[in-house]
């Protein structure tokens, strides 16, 4: 039953059993510092988490018709309530109350006013990241503060997603949501596990470990070792807090102290296997050793193991292995255009979306380059192309559009698969396209919104959004996994404030490893994302569709431009230069006869057009049916 919207008849009748609340000498203290945050269709109130042990549930009351009735009970270790009811412009008062170990409850609260009203950009973040911090901060492993791998699994964590995890707290912090002190608190609790009781195979931890006991959760039959990726995500972020936490507290001073101790026992030089081998190798088992013989080369997510192991002070390797080793796959450089756009490092059409994120959330890719390529504007144009397919869907999923894109890595209706370019099967990953907001700021603000509104509660819960959708399956995600819950947050805030790059970047072993790997100053091209795709332009379509032998593609102008259009198959190769003139404001058609630029007759298939002026582009999808 929806409380929110409970016939008047009923509520009358709940009335008739209200409790009056009189506290006695035993009554624990009501919550403290009771807030709440209006959203757009759901809310929160949130509290400080009581100090007295005999605390088993809090209870949460709404008021109406001048009393606070409906109490939900909240078990303790949650210090907060949400609720969906779906709707913008209604006003709620709450007031919350405790109950201890004996079933005596406190007084109430003092009372809270929330608000359900229509959001700026920058509350929508702030909702996201709030709600997002809430899975590393309130969900964490109670033992160990390490990020549990996903909803519901216990003791597992997991090593790289705890990496994301950490870094989380200085947001936290910066944001208001906990206080530096229970930062500090928790930060100590992890790396003090990480020290002492994590194992670890040459400074190497696994992928999964307990969360109680610090052993390894073999991750494969032969992966019950050292995870030498998962372990670069971690360090990225220990690096990362080690900047933050900068006072000369004892706390802090011990913060510094046992992370540069993790960072500097990394055996990175050992990883290569060989002593003058050119690669690294992912993992290592005391049991089989390097059984699983898996070399890290890009173009991928591991950049950062690369950039770490050239960086380290104590167990630093060749300067070589950098071409040799991460660059040397003959897939690396790549140079061609799809969709319009060039991709000048990666797999054809760039493969999936982690690859823009994992390894470049405290590496700041902006204004500088190496011997490849700028990162920040090949992951700028990785994410426009795999936006790009997701509006030209040439395999025809349900609900792809330019405000609903992003394939990468997650839980999907059949399972988990890695989502990407002609890899898909309609499933989209809310982290693809919010994890991309340094890159992509206003398209990806439109999947956030479209995401929130259109679906409500059925991608949003209490820790932000679920890990993925699925509209032609009409399914939604229950799951959260830290690994895809971290890039979120983390990539926000970088793009809202650069926080975790300028922090780690900051660190002086950083800046030794840009000068090694030969990376030099290149601007950032602040290119309008309007410009490369643009969604507002007048396109009346291609008609007949579908053809043979021949289609016009009819569009308008707002005004007098120079226009190019340009033909490409579903892989996103040229197929004709078609047209480029100067042409009048209005309306215009330009016709194609199904032939490439050699005058060749292309086969029946699925086609992409590109309207292109001077200021913003448009795609369109056309049949050839021979």
């Amino acid at each position: 039953m929806n409380l929110y919207l409970v016939p008047i008849s009923i509520l009358i009748f709940v009335c008739m059993n209200i409790q009056t609340y009189a506290q006695t000498e035993n009554s624990p203290m009501p919550p403290q510092n009771v807030r709440g945050y209006g959203y757009e269709k759901h809310f929160d109130i949130i509290w400080d988490k009581s100090t007295d042990p005999s605390i088993v549930s809090y209870k949460v009351y709404r008021k109406y018709n001048g009393q606070f009735v409906f109490p939900v009970t909240v078990p303790k270790e949650k210090n907060y309530y949400s609720a969906f009811p779906g709707v913008t412009g209604l006003t709620y008062t709450y007031r919350v109350s405790c109950v201890n170990s004996s079933g005596v409850e406190s007084d109430l609260s003092d009372s809270i006013i929330v608000v359900t009203h229509t959001m700026t950009d920058e509350e929508f973040l702030d909702m996201v990241q709030r709600a997002t911090f809430r899975y590393f901060w309130d969900y964490a492993h109670p033992t160990s503060g390490l990020s549990r791998e996903r909803l519901n699994s216990d003791n597992t964590v997991t090593i790289g997603g705890s990496g994301f995890g950490i870094m989380t707290i200085p947001i936290g912090i910066e944001r208001g949501f906990i206080t530096r002190q229970e930062g500090v608190e928790r930060v100590l609790k992890i790396v003090n596990f990480l020290k002492n009781k994590a194992e670890r195979f040459h400074g190497v931890w696994s992928h999964w470990l307990h969360g109680e006991t610090g052993q390894v959760i073999p991750f494969s039959q032969y992966d019950n070792g050292g995870d030498l990726v998962e372990t670069s995500f971690m360090i990225q972020g220990l690096l990362t807090v080690r900047q933050f936490f900068n006072l000369d507290t004892p706390d802090e001073i011990a913060i510094r102290d046992i992370i540069t101790t993790l960072w500097h026992e990394v055996e990175w030089n050992w990883y290569r296997r060989y002593p003058s081998g050119s690669f690294l190798y992912w993992h290592w088992s005391p049991n089989f050793g390097w059984q699983m013989n898996m070399i890290i080369r890009g173009p991928n997510e591991t950049h950062i193991a690369y950039l770490l192991a050239l960086a380290s002070p104590t167990h630093q390797v060749p300067e070589t292995i950098y071409s040799q080793g991460w660059a040397s796959s003959p897939y690396y450089l790549n140079g061609k255009y799809f969709y319009g756009i060039p991709l000048y490092v990666g797999w054809d059409n760039g493969g999936p979306l982690f690859f823009a994120h994992y390894s470049y959330l405290g590496f700041d890719p902006r204004n500088k380059k190496d011997a490849y390529t700028n990162y920040f504007n090949n992951n700028k144009h990785h994410t426009l192309i795999n936006r790009a397919y997701c509006i030209a869907n040439p395999r025809g999923h349900s609900g792809y559009s330019d405000s609903l894109w992003g394939l990468t890595a997650s839980d999907d209706p059949f399972g988990y698969r890695v989502h990407e370019p002609f890899n898909d099967n309609g499933t989209i990953t809310p982290s693809a396209a919010l994890s991309s907001f340094p890159y992509t700021p206003e398209l990806s603000m439109r999947v956030l919104k479209n995401l929130y509104r259109t679906y409500g509660s059925s991608i949003w819960g209490e820790y932000g959004f679920k890990d993925a959708l699925n509209p032609k399956e009409n399914w939604f995600a229950s799951s959260y996994l830290a690994i895809d819950q971290g890039p979120i947050i983390i990539m926000i805030e970088n793009h809202r404030t650069q926080l975790l790059w300028n922090l780690f970047m900051s660190n002086p072993e950083i800046d030794s490893m840009l000068s090694r790997v030969g990376f030099v100053y290149d601007s950032t091209v602040d290119i309008k994302e309007q410009n490369e795709i643009a969604i507002d332009f007048s396109l009346k379509g291609n008609y007949p569709n579908p053809f043979n032998p021949s289609t016009k593609i009819v569009f308008a102008l707002d005004s007098p431009d120079e226009v190019e259009v340009v033909i490409y198959d579903v892989l996103g190769k040229k197929v004709k230069d078609l047209s480029s003139e100067y042409l009048s404001k209005g309306e215009h058609s330009i016709e194609w006869r199904g032939l490439d630029n050699a005058n060749n007759n292309v086969p029946s298939g699925i086609y992409i057009y590109q309207i292109k002026t001077s200021q913003k582009s448009l795609f369109g999808k056309m049949v050839l049916q021979k």
